[in-house]
C-alpha cells in the first residue's frame, strides 16, 4: 500500500517513484512500474521555488556580488574624501602657522574734552564714538561727533568751545537788563518782575496804591499803660512805623522782602501780598499744591478739557495741550508708508532692485515730550532700542545719530548699552518754544546695512521752570 502524504510547513509533498535519475510524481494509489523502486516519503520535501516566487540560488549570489561590489565602491570612495579632507586640514594649518599674527585692536587716542565743554563717551575702539558738547554760554566749533577710524585717528575736526555774548538773544523777559558776566549773563528786573530771567511777578494784588491809605494794610498799634508807661505792639506780619507820638502798623511785604537774588523764594510762581500774610499764586494751567508754594501742571488730556477734533490726539504740556496728528511722509518714487498705529508709519516693501528704496527708514515713530524751562544737564530724554524678531537673527551692530531738527547743538545722541542709544539733552532750553529733534537707529549684520528705524521728536517747553 502506498503511504499518504507527508504535509511539513505547509507544502503538499506526494509519494515518489525513482528510476534512471527521474523523478515521478504519483498519486496516492498509485503504484510504480516494474523496475522502478518505490521511495518512501521523508518529513522533508522540496519547495518549487518558482511556484512561491523566490529567487533561484544563482539569482541570489548575483545579487550578493553585486551588493559586495557596491560596498567596496563606496568603501573606496569614502577612504578617498578622508585621504583629501586630512591633506586640505594639514595644507590648512600649516597656512595658519607660518601667517602673521593677528594685530592687536586699533585704539585711537583719549581725547580730551574741550576747555569749556564736555565729552560724552568711553570707549576709543575702531568705529567707537565720542561725543562733545560746549557749557551753557559758549559756542561748539568743530565736530559735536567723531568716530575712531582704522588707521587709529578721529574723524571730523577738534572740536573747541567759544564764549558767547550772553545777551545777544534777549533773555531777560519784561523789560529786565541784561548784564554781561564770566560765561553768563544777570538780569536786573524791573518791579514787579523777578527771577532769572525778570519771568515771575512779584505781586500782582492789591492794585498799587499806598498802603498807608489802605486800612488792610496800615492800623494802629494796640497799646496798654504797663508800669506808669505806654508800650505798642503791631500784629504779625506787620511792622511799627512812624514816631511814638504817632506810630502805626504797616504790613510788611514778605514778597519784596524775599525777591532779592539768592534770597529764598516764597513761591515757585507768583506771590501775593496780603495784609499781614502772603499767598501764592500758579499760572493758568497749574494748580496750587498743599505746600502752599508749589505748581503742579494740571493734565487737560486726562481730565477731558481739550478741545482736540477727531481723529488728532490730545498731548499734555506744561500750562496746556497740544492736539497732534502726525502723518506720514508722501510717497516719492517706489518709497511709500502706511500708517500702523497713530504714532508710527512702517515701509511698505520695496522692489529687490531699489537700492533708495531699502536706505529709507523702515519705520517712522513720532514721541513728544512737555519739559520744564531751563532743566538741568546733563539730561537724558529718549532711548532708542532694537530687538530681533522671533526665529530671525538680531542685528550685531547699531548705530546712532541726529539726522534734524533745529536746536541739534542742545543734544547728544550716544550708546548706553549694545543694544540702545540714548538722546542727551546736554544744553538747558528756555521756554516757551517748540523744538524738533529727528534721531535715527542704524542695524548692521557683518558689517552689511539692514534697516534703519526713524524717531521724530517734538520737545514742548514750558514757559516756567516747574
Amino acid at each position: 500500500m502506498v503511504q499518504g502524504p507527508h504535509i511539513v510547513h505547509g507544502v503538499h509533498c506526494t509519494p515518489q517513484c525513482v528510476a534512471a535519475g527521474r523523478e515521478h510524481r504519483l498519486g496516492e494509489e498509485a503504484a510504480c512500474a516494474p523496475g522502478v523502486a518505490f521511495v518512501q516519503p521523508t518529513n522533508i520535501c522540496s519547495v518549487n521555488s518558482s511556484r512561491l516566487g523566490c529567487p533561484g540560488r544563482q539569482q541570489l549570489l548575483a545579487a550578493v556580488r553585486q551588493m559586495q561590489q557596491l560596498l567596496k565602491g563606496q568603501e573606496t570612495r569614502f577612504t578617498e574624501g578622508l585621504r583629501m579632507m586630512k591633506s586640505r586640514l594639514s595644507t590648512l594649518h600649516a597656512a595658519l602657522a607660518k601667517a602673521a599674527p593677528e594685530p592687536a585692536p586699533v585704539f585711537c587716542p583719549a581725547p580730551q574734552a574741550p576747555a569749556g565743554g564736555r565729552m560724552f563717551g568711553t570707549k576709543y575702539l575702531v568705529e567707537h564714538e565720542v561725543h562733545f558738547a560746549c557749557e551753557p554760554g559758549f559756542e561748539l566749533q568743530g565736530s559735536s561727533t567723531r568716530i575712531c577710524q582704522t588707521d587709529g585717528s578721529w574723524s571730523g575736526q577738534e572740536p573747541r568751545c567759544t564764549e558767547l555774548s550772553t545777551c545777544s538773544s534777549n533773555p531777560c523777559q519784561n523789560g529786565g537788563t541784561c548784564v554781561e558776566g564770566p560765561g553768563q549773563h544777570r538780569c536786573l528786573c524791573p518791579p514787579p518782575w523777578s527771577g532769572a530771567a525778570c519771568q515771575h511777578r512779584t505781586q500782582t494784588e492789591p492794585p498799587a496804591r499806598s498802603v498807608t491809605a489802605d486800612p488792610a494794610f496800615s492800623r494802629k498799634p494796640r497799646c496798654a499803660q504797663v508800669e506808669h508807661a505806654q508800650q505798642c505792639r503791631c500784629e504779625p506780619g506787620f511792622h511799627m512805623s512812624g514816631t511814638a507820638a504817632a506810630s502805626l502798623c504797616q504790613d510788611v511785604d514778605e514778597c519784596e522782602l524775599y525777591q532779592a537774588e539768592g534770597a529764598p523764594r516764597l513761591c515757585a510762581h507768583a506771590c501775593v501780598n496780603l495784609p499781614g500774610s502772603y499767598r501764592c499764586a500758579c499760572p493758568s494751567g497749574y494748580s496750587l499744591l498743599a505746600d502752599g508754594k508749589s505748581c503742579e501742571d494740571i493734565d487737560e488730556c486726562a481730565l477731558s478739557r481739550d478741545n482736540c477734533t477727531r481723529g488728532t490726539t490730545c498731548i499734555n504740556t506744561g500750562g496746556g495741550f497740544q492736539c497732534v496728528n502726525p502723518q506720514c511722509p508722501q510717497p516719492g518714487g517706489n518709497i511709500t508708508y502706511v500708517k500702523t498705529s497713530p504714532f508710527q508709519c512702517e515701509r511698505n516693501p520695496c522692489p529687490m532692485d531699489s537700492r533708495s528704496c531699502h536706505q529709507a527708514p523702515k519705520t517712522i515713530s513720532f514721541h513728544y515730550l512737555p519739559l520744564p524751562s531751563n532743566l538741568l544737564t546733563p539730561t537724558p530724554l529718549f532711548r532708542m532700542a532694537t530687538a530681533a524678531a522671533p526665529g530671525r537673527p538680531g542685528p550685531d551692530s547699531l548705530r546712532f545719530g541726529i539726522v534734524g531738527g533745529n536746536n541739534r547743538g542742545h543734544f547728544v545722541m550716544q550708546r548706553s548699552d549694545r543694544q540702545t542709544g540714548e538722546l542727551i539733552l546736554v544744553q538747558s532750553l528756555k521756554g516757551p518754544q517748540t523744538i524738533q529733534v529727528d534721531v535715527d537707529m542704524s542695524e548692521y549684520l557683518d558689517r552689511t546695512f539692514q534697516a534703519k528705524h526713524l524717531s521724530k521728536i517734538t520737545l514742548f517747553i514750558s514757559a516756567y521752570e516747574f
